[in-house]
């Protein structure tokens, strides 16, 4: 997880519809994320070639008051795959914005380090990520900034200006492996867009390597703002 502190107007065309920008005491922040999904299954059902595979990408953090709690999500900018079934699944049913790419991943470890890197090829250039850490996991502290960056629950995409996609992702409380040094080789521009050009010369606020575990993605749920206002005007 490689994370940047980015002005909060930048993302404003973004923000899903009843979320708001969640803040790490204040500042706001995008993340490259790579990691690998393992024994995947879709309503339980494994795909075949379809349940090991690479995915990169980049997001950033808001929340949702549902009128009991808040739920803290993650919203994504782009998320990159190497099969085109698992872009279609997710842009059809989720409204993300997944992108198929050729991607590869290294995984290598010593008696005393771990080294992971991911990457993936556009328009003929190989961009990558890449993290030397320490091969023990330890626990992430309460109220950290890496507890901050890896226990949000909820994922939102926005759908248009009055309706928004929401479904909850559930694992337990991850370990981390304190990193290193690492390399960023990514054009933002290129893979994200004018708007994120800047990062490509921009040092991250913080690099991350966590201990990944099994996960769930619920159902979906759509947050309509017709629907709200129709639900408020039945009930007075």
């Amino acid at each position: 997880m490689v994370n940047y502190e980015i002005e909060p107007s930048i993302l404003t065309p973004y923000i899903p519809y009843k979320t708001e920008l969640d803040l790490w005491e204040g500042k706001c922040y995008v993340s490259v994320v790579g990691f690998m999904f393992l024994n995947t299954q879709l309503l339980g059902v494994r795909i075949p070639f379809h349940t090991n595979f690479e995915e990169v990408n980049l997001r950033f953090y808001v929340k949702r008051w549902d009128g009991e709690k808040w739920k803290r999500g993650v919203v994504f900018i782009k998320e990159i795959v190497p099969k085109f079934a698992l872009s279609f699944v997710a842009n059809t049913v989720y409204k993300e914005n997944y992108e198929t790419l050729p991607m590869k991943h290294e995984w290598k470890e010593t008696e005393e380090t771990r080294r992971v890197s991911y990457q993936w090829k556009k328009a003929g250039q190989w961009h990558s990520i890449e993290v030397e850490a320490d091969k023990q996991a330890i626990d992430i502290l309460p109220n950290s900034e890496i507890e901050f960056i890896s226990e949000h629950y909820w994922g939102y995409a926005k759908v248009n200006e009055a309706k928004t996609n929401e479904y909850e992702v559930t694992h337990p409380k991850w370990q981390h492996y304190p990193v290193h040094k690492y390399v960023v080789n990514v054009d933002f521009g290129e893979m994200y867009g004018a708007n994120f050009a800047f990062l490509k010369a921009t040092k991250p606020k913080s690099v991350l390597l966590a201990e990944g575990s099994e996960i769930t993605v619920e159902p979906k749920r759509s947050i309509n703002g017709k629907k709200e206002v129709l639900a408020k005007t039945e009930t007075q």
